[in-house]
C-alpha cells in the first residue's frame, strides 16, 4: 500500500506551481513511498475549477492554507535555513532529488479516486502507455520533434549542437494513450569531458529503459547505420525494443531525394519502420504517433493526465537562460556555462523572485558573458526574462550572477550535484 502525501519542506513556500499554458493547470509536488522504502517526488497538475477530493481527505489546497498560515514562523527561520544550505554537502539530500533513471510503479494504486474521477478511466485494456526514447546525433531535430509531440515547448532548441544536456521527459496524453517521451543529448563519439560520458550514460539507460526507441536522422546528411552510429557514442545498446527510423527535416530536400533515402534505410538498417517527418511545420508528426501507439504496452497511465513533464518549473527557468546563452554568444562559451536558480521566491504583493547562477570554468568567459560595463549580461537577463515571463505566465524579477568553478565538467560531484547523475532537483 503506498502513502501519499503532499511534501512540505522549508522550500516549498517559494516555489510557484507550474501553470500548463492555455489549460489553466497548477502543477503540485507530491512525495511518494512504496512498499519498498523507496521514495519519489511527483509533480501533478490541478484545474483550477475541478472539483474537491474525497470528503474523507483532506483537501491539497486545505492542506496548501494551512502551510502558507504559517509564513511568518518560515520567514523567521529563514536565516538558519540558509545557512544549512550552505553547510549541505554537494551530495545533498536524496529526498530532493527526482529520479530520472526509474520509470514508476505501473498500477492503478498510483491514482487517488480524484485521478480517477478526472481520468474517467473505465476500460484499462484499451489504454495504452509507455516510455519512448528519442536518440539521435546532435543537431537532428530531436527536440523540435519532442515538443511538437507535446504540443508544449519543453527542451531547448538552438541551431547549436549538443543543445540538450539533460534527458528531458515530456508527457503526451489522449483519452486512451500516454507517451512519455525521453528527449535525450545529441549522441556523441569524443567524450572531452567527465560530462560528456555522463550524458552518454543518460542516454544508454534511457533507450534500454523504454518501450520503443525512436532514432532521428537528419534526411540533408549522407546516410548512415544507425548502429554504427549509436555504439560509437553509447556503446552497444542491444535492444530489442520495437525501434522507428525518423527522418527528420525533409522540407529541405526534394522528394526525389526523400524516396532514395528511404529505400537506403529500409535496406541498410534493422528498424521496424522509416518514417519522413518535418517537425517544424508538423508533417509526418502523427504519423509518428501512429506507430508508437501501435507499439506500447496496454496498461494504465503513469501519470494524471494533465500534466505534460515530471521536472518542476525551476529546471524549465534554468533551460531557457541557457537557450539564451547558446543564441547570444559563440564558440566554446556557451558550452562552458552551467545555469543554476539559486532561489525562486513567490510574493503575493509583487513580481516572483527568481535569482539565477550562471556558472563558468575560467574568469575570461566570465568577462565575455558580462560584457563591457555588463552590457551583454543585461541583454542576455532580458531576453530571458520575456520567455520565463512567456512560459510561467506571470511577472518576475530576474537576477543573474556568474561565478567561475575551475574544470567543473570534469568534476563528477558538481554534475550530480547538477543533475547529470540521472536524478534532477526537485525542490
Amino acid at each position: 500500500m503506498e502513502l501519499v502525501a503532499l511534501h512540505i519542506s522549508p522550500t516549498f513556500f517559494r516555489e510557484s506551481f507550474l501553470t500548463a499554458r492555455y489549460n489553466n493547470l497548477s502543477l503540485f509536488p507530491h512525495y511518494i513511498r512504496n512498499r519498498h522504502g523507496k521514495s519519489r517526488f511527483r509533480f501533478q497538475a490541478r484545474k483550477g475549477r475541478s472539483r474537491s477530493w474525497n470528503s474523507n481527505k483532506i483537501s491539497r489546497l486545505d492542506l496548501i492554507q494551512q502551510v502558507l498560515e504559517r509564513n511568518n514562523f518560515v520567514e523567521d527561520s529563514q536565516e538558519e535555513e540558509e545557512e544549512e544550505e550552505e553547510e549541505m554537502s554537494i551530495s545533498g539530500d536524496e529526498s530532493s532529488f527526482l529520479s530520472l533513471s526509474e520509470k514508476p510503479d505501473r498500477n492503478m494504486a498510483m491514482l487517488d479516486d480524484y485521478e480517477l474521477e478526472e481520468l474517467d478511466f473505465d476500460s484499462p485494456t484499451k489504454h495504452r502507455s509507455g516510455y519512448v526514447a528519442v536518440l539521435g546525433k546532435p543537431n537532428v531535430g530531436k527536440s523540435t520533434l519532442a515538443n511538437q509531440m507535446i504540443g508544449q515547448k519543453l527542451s531547448i532548441v538552438t541551431d547549436k549542437p549538443q543543445t540538450t544536456r539533460h534527458r528531458v521527459l515530456g508527457i503526451c496524453s489522449g483519452p486512451e494513450y500516454q507517451m512519455i517521451l525521453y528527449d535525450t543529448p545529441g549522441v556523441i563519439e569524443k567524450k572531452m569531458h567527465k560530462l560528456d560520458s555522463m550524458m552518454m550514460k543518460n542516454v544508454r539507460s534511457a533507450a534500454l529503459n523504454a518501450d520503443c526507441v525512436l532514432v532521428i536522422v537528419d534526411a540533408c546528411k549522407v546516410p548512415e547505420k544507425i548502429d554504427e552510429v549509436l555504439e560509437e557514442g553509447v556503446g552497444d545498446l542491444k535492444y530489442t525494443q520495437p525501434t522507428l527510423l525518423v527522418l527528420s527535416k525533409k522540407d529541405l530536400i526534394k522528394p526525389g531525394e526523400i524516396a532514395k533515402k528511404l529505400e537506403w534505410f529500409e535496406k541498410f538498417t534493422d528498424v521496424d519502420e522509416v518514417i519522413p517527418v518535418s517537425a517544424k511545420y508538423g508533417h509526418g508528426v502523427d504519423d509518428v504517433k501512429d506507430w508508437i501507439l501501435s507499439k506500447l504496452p496496454t496498461g494504465p497511465p503513469y501519470y494524471p493526465k494533465d500534466i505534460v513533464s515530471e521536472h518542476p518549473e525551476r529546471f524549465f527557468v534554468a533551460e531557457i537562460i541557457r537557450e539564451k546563452i547558446f543564441m547570444q554568444y559563440r564558440n566554446e562559451v556557451p558550452y562552458a556555462c552551467q545555469v543554476n536558480v539559486v532561489s525562486y521566491k513567490t510574493r503575493p504583493s509583487a513580481k516572483d523572485f527568481i535569482q539565477v547562477e550562471i556558472v563558468v570554468e575560467k574568469n575570461s568567459q566570465k568577462i565575455i558573458l558580462i560584457g563591457k560595463g555588463g552590457k551583454a549580461l543585461k541583454t542576455l537577463a532580458a531576453a530571458a526574462r520575456l520567455d520565463i515571463e512567456d512560459f510561467l505566465q506571470k511577472k518576475v524579477f530576474l537576477e543573474v550572477e556568474v561565478k567561475v568553478k575551475e574544470n567543473w565538467r570534469q568534476d563528477e560531484g558538481l554534475l550530480r550535484y547538477y543533475g547529470y547523475g540521472g536524478q534532477i532537483r526537485a525542490l
